[in-house]
């Protein structure tokens, strides 16, 4: 059985084809610029050179016909025909409260998300145009809805109310909700393997940060508090994003410039975070470069990033009052032990310690590495995250009838044996250049 995942963003789309009798990886890639001119699929399959190829895409349907020549394709393909194609995953941003669990995806359930457009209107339009595009083009194959809001809805109210009027919260969802659930679903099961325990009785602070960034608390298996929240622009500096800001800023900044809504929604959202504040760089490898050459900007990005990451991680730790451990994933929290060591600087009288030596080491996108220092009470690990192996599991499980939510469904990644078979060779190829990455490997108890 083949499942394809789809990433719908406004100019791009990412997928990933799955062979779940094989649990295996058979490619993975992104097209981007859709919508724009010099759109380019990048395409990669296990054992062969990355393939790349221009292609207009004017819309979604375009590139997702374009996803599906590839790999069906003579020279690129990986299946056979579309035929094999069982069900599609779509990664639905902002699922609201109507929302708790992944489901199978009908016309109910599209005018139902549609309703829930203003809650993301950078994102939830895009979802919207990719399942329509599939839809079209693969009509007969079961289409399924893994949604980013849902991982928090186990939330309290004490973690999720704003205090505002009662009756936005009522008439208008004003609420927290919550983003990147898939990442930390996975990353809450995989961390409990790696501390051989019961999941539900694991308290952990898992960092998502890439170049969007949030960062959750999970209280006895299930999420208690995050950092993003009625929208993704919540919480943690981004690359683009501001994250949090005296909501005051905003009237002052509509009287001083005449400013539009639209114009500081943009602002905030695409010109902010670390490229506001160095003014050309979003990317954290450019900061660090630049921090380097003590450009003075970059320096300033560099520790008001990890100094918010550090506020949350002791807010978080004071919210849990145990913490079994602190996990850093996606791609900064996988590849940047500058933000995670200033990020956990001085943690020591709370017990978080890190390695830093290992923590230095530690840049690995295809194993579970542990840099927890000598004398840590919190284990710290770097996992990387997989949210298209969460994707995939909730398609099959709802297309056989399986799936519940993760409190009561238990995923092949929480088995102590399971392996990334994709990821192990890339391992076996890493380990070859860089044999010190055995000693960090997080060891399953």
């Amino acid at each position: 059985m083949v499942i394809l995942t789809l990433n719908c963003g406004s100019s791009s789309v990412k997928y990933q084809v799955y062979d779940w009798a094989a649990q295996s990886i058979l490619a993975a890639g992104i097209v981007e610029r859709v919508t724009q001119s010099g759109s380019v699929i990048s395409h990669k399959v296990p054992g062969r050179e990355e393939f790349t190829q221009n292609h207009e895409c004017p819309n979604h349907t375009v590139a997702i016909e374009l996803i599906l020549n590839t790999i069906t394709g003579a020279e690129t393909g990986v299946i056979k025909g579309m035929s094999d194609i069982k069900a599609v995953g779509h990664r639905m941003v902002h699922g609201g409260s109507k929302f708790a669990r992944s489901c199978l995806i009908d016309d109910e359930f599209l005018a139902t998300f549609k309703s829930l457009n203003d809650l993301a209107p950078l994102h939830n339009p895009a979802n919207l145009l990719g399942v329509e595009a599939a839809r079209s083009v693969l009509p007969k194959v079961p289409q399924c809805a893994i949604m980013d809001t849902a991982w928090h809805q186990t939330m309290p109210e004490s973690s999720y109310l704003y205090a505002v009027p009662y009756e936005w919260y009522e008439k208008n969802m004003v609420r927290r909700y919550g983003f990147h659930g898939t990442s930390f679903l996975y990353n809450a099961k995989r961390a409990a393997v790696l501390l051989g325990k019961d999941p539900f009785k694991t308290n952990l602070i898992i960092a998502h940060i890439g170049n969007g960034a949030s960062i959750n608390a999970v209280k006895d298996g299930c999420s208690f508090d995050t950092s993003m929240g009625l929208t993704p622009l919540e919480g943690l500096v981004m690359g683009t994003r501001s994250g949090d800001i005296d909501p005051g800023i905003i009237f002052h900044m509509i009287r001083q410039t005449g400013m539009s809504a639209a114009d500081i929604e943009k602002k905030l959202n695409k010109e902010s975070g670390v490229l506001g504040v160095t003014g050309k760089w979003a990317d954290r490898r450019d900061v660090e470069m630049g921090a380097e050459k003590g450009d003075p900007r970059a320096l300033a990005a560099l520790h008001l990033e990890s100094y918010r990451i550090k506020k949350y991680i002791g807010a978080y730790y004071a919210a849990l009052g145990r913490v079994d451990a602190l996990v850093f994933t996606a791609g900064v929290g996988e590849m940047g032990p500058i933000i995670r060591a200033l990020a956990t600087e001085g943690l020591a009288e709370m017990g978080i310690k890190i390695d830093p030596e290992k923590n230095k080491l530690a840049k690995c996108r295809n194993a579970e590495l542990e840099i927890t220092g000598a004398g840590s009470k919190v284990r710290v690990f770097v996992i990387p995250t997989d949210e298209e192996l969460v994707m995939t599991e909730d398609a099959y499980a709802l297309i056989s009838g399986k799936y519940d939510v993760h409190t009561k469904y238990t995923y092949s990644f929480q088995r102590k044996d399971y392996v990334n078979k994709a990821r192990a060779e890339g391992l076996a190829r890493d380990l070859e250049k860089k044999p010190y990455l055995k000693d960090l490997i997080a060891k399953v108890p």
